[in-house]
């Protein structure tokens, strides 16, 4: 199942996705959401930038990644990472948590 997919049947109105860092930052920049999930790896560069604009903005953010915890910034290692393929279950449980549910 997609990412997307996952998202909407959890009620998610989905903007993006995005395919580079820059995108990624541009729309942490000027959109509006109530969550974010980044993938690590937006086509061989990090969104470890948009994450830090996230974090500026008080936006809770979850990360996606095949390469676990080890591949997240030492200093954003306090943020949820889901590893690949996504776990619906504890995709629903980041999100929910991030609502304070």
């Amino acid at each position: 199942m997609l990412v997307e997919d996952l998202l909407g049947d959890l009620g998610c109105a989905i903007i993006g996705p995005v395919c580079s860092a820059t995108e990624a930052e541009a729309a942490a920049r000027a959109a509006v959401f109530d969550f974010a999930l980044l993938d690590v790896n937006l086509d061989g560069e990090t969104s470890f930038a948009a994450a830090d604009v996230l974090r500026e903005r008080r936006i809770p953010f979850a990360f996606v990644t095949g390469y676990g915890e080890q591949g997240v910034r030492p200093d954003l290692r306090d943020v949820p990472v889901l590893s690949k393929p996504i776990d619906p279950r504890r995709l629903a449980q980041v999100i929910e948590s991030s609502r304070g549910d």
